[in-house]
């Protein structure tokens, strides 16, 4: 499912919030197991808020602040790691 896709379910992005659930089911609860599906409801997310604003909500989705943070964190790890999962 590409991100189009994704933003246009109801709710947005819920279909990337289920494959982490899926993913961490699979792998006892591993969230480094998890990277990529992570990364793809962040990307999700953010394309949420950028067409639709950072007040807008999706039960998908965390605050678009909590959501940047993350993401900023994300790329600091993937900096030190010299890898993006």
């Amino acid at each position: 499912m590409g991100q189009k896709d994704d933003l246009a379910t109801d709710p947005q992005c819920h279909a990337r919030a289920c494959a982490i659930q899926t993913c961490l089911a699979k792998n006892s609860y591993n969230e480094g197991a998890c990277r990529s599906e992570i990364d793809a409801l962040y990307d999700c997310c953010n394309a949420f808020y950028s067409n639709n604003g950072d007040d807008a909500k999706s039960v998908s989705c965390p605050k678009a602040s909590l959501l940047r943070l993350k993401m900023r964190q994300r790329m600091d790890e993937n900096r030190e790691t010299g890898s993006r999962s």
